[in-house]
């Protein structure tokens, strides 16, 4: 892919919904669950927000949060509908979403994960080193997991090494230092 298109050579679909949570387990007995928060917006899980709940065999659901609270590090919500430790059991592994137009665009050089998906990765020295698959969180940062089918590429994704981040053309531009591609490069 040239760098000078505004368009990716390939289709490219943002996803329709945006996952917003996962439930980690029932809460209690009246049918409230703990979540693993992955949206850092606060109004997301107040009472009266609809979501919808995407169970662990793919099955939809919609819900509207009936209660919530914060507890520690997570957040215990009750859904309309769900009253006892059953309906909550159910829920278990379920991933919260919402959809794509609700998401707020992100602060000026910020980027959600789901923008990044998908995106060819290109540097000036290497040419394109393939699509980011996935964004790995460390202790350090995030990291950028990049594949081509021959390789498996991580890189960190930071200011120095970016040139330009273009998520609607679904192109990343880096400037990599020497020696970084073999170094964080594994065959398949």
């Amino acid at each position: 892919m040239s760098w000078k298109s505004s368009k990716p050579d390939f289709p490219r679909e943002l996803p329709p919904t945006v996952v917003v949570a996962e439930v980690r387990r029932p809460h209690g007995l009246r049918g409230e669950v703990v979540l693993k928060l992955l949206s850092d917006t606060p109004h997301r899980f107040g009472k009266g927000s609809e979501l919808q709940v995407v169970y662990p065999n793919g099955e939809r659901r919609d819900f509207v949060i009936e209660s919530s609270r914060r507890q520690k590090d997570t957040v215990v919500v009750g859904f309309v509908g769900a009253d006892n430790r059953e309906d909550a059991e159910s829920l278990r592994g379920a991933r919260l979403e919402i959809s794509r137009e609700s998401v707020p665009p992100p602060p000026e050089g910020s980027y959600y994960y789901f923008e990044l998906l998908g995106c060819v990765c290109h540097d000036e020295e290497e040419g394109d080193l393939g699509r980011v698959v996935e964004i790995v969180e460390d202790g350090g940062g995030l990291i950028l997991k990049i594949e081509d089918g021959e390789r498996q590429l991580m890189v960190p994704f930071v200011r120095a090494y970016l040139k330009r981040v273009d998520t609607a053309a679904g192109a990343i531009q880096l400037d990599l230092p020497e020696g970084l591609v073999e170094t964080c490069t594994s065959r398949s």
